[in-house]
């Protein structure tokens, strides 16, 4: 079975698992060279519930964020390295500039973002909170970031 999943296909899979009584927790970035602070932000994310759902921006919507020169790996490369990934449950490609609409899909319990995110800042905070939600900031790994790799290499 493929966790890579459609708009349509995490939609009827999350609303199964809500009828079967499981949290959702759902995490979305760009996931651009995968290093220990991502790992750590996935793991914790996992830990907050029983299902974990990783909105990955598509190549195009990375270079409106991050610049041209970005993605470094490709939206196919990323999505194969996250979904191989134990505590990843499902992985959903979005190609819009933020990620509400497909939060609107999944109605998530948790939104968990990194911690260069301010909870008031992050997108679907008001949709998941009119229901019960919440969101969950993950304090940095200060040693990693993919921009500073970046530079290393370079």
């Amino acid at each position: 079975m493929s966790k890579i999943k459609s708009f349509s296909e995490i939609k009827k899979i999350s609303e199964k698992l809500k009828k079967e009584g499981k949290i959702i927790v759902f995490t979305n970035g760009c996931f651009d060279i995968i290093h220990p602070g991502h790992i750590k932000l996935l793991k914790k994310a996992k830990s907050l519930g029983d299902v974990l759902i990783v909105g990955l921006n598509k190549d195009k919507s990375v270079k409106k964020l991050k610049g041209e020169k970005r993605p470094i790996i490709d939206e196919k490369g990323r999505v194969e390295i996250l979904s191989s990934l134990e505590m990843v449950d499902y992985v959903v490609l979005f190609g819009d500039r933020t990620p509400k609409r497909l939060i609107k899909e999944i109605l998530p319990d948790y939104i968990v973002k990194g911690g260069d995110y301010k909870k008031q800042e992050v997108v679907g905070k008001d949709i998941v909170e009119k229901y019960g939600g919440k969101v969950v900031i993950i304090p940095l790994y200060k040693k990693y970031s993919t921009t500073n790799l970046i530079k290393k290499i370079k």
